[in-house]
């Protein structure tokens, strides 16, 4: 257990910057499950759109640390890549 102040105080903000982590890492997840809902009803403009939404906020999660860059840039690749096959 945290013994020193400062330790406890570091305690608090690790507590504090994984709520913002979760919070940020379900939002991701959610625009991701529109998209990947969109392509699976074959509804290449409701894919699309919600591809462009998807894409930003996936982005943002690798800026402020919650994904690897590598990892967001893979996952905006496989998910464009089946939004374009969808009109093929």
């Amino acid at each position: 257990m945290a013994n020193t102040s400062s330790a406890k105080k570091a305690v608090r903000k690790i507590a504090n910057r994984t709520a913002v982590n979760k919070s940020r890492r379900s939002r991701v997840r959610n625009f991701v499950r529109k998209v990947e809902e969109a392509l699976a009803s074959g509804d290449k403009a409701a894919a699309e759109l919600a591809f462009k939404a998807a894409q930003p906020e996936l982005m943002r999660a690798a800026t402020k640390g919650v994904l690897h860059s590598n990892t967001a840039s893979r996952k905006v690749s496989r998910l464009a890549q089946r939004v374009k096959s969808l009109g093929a």
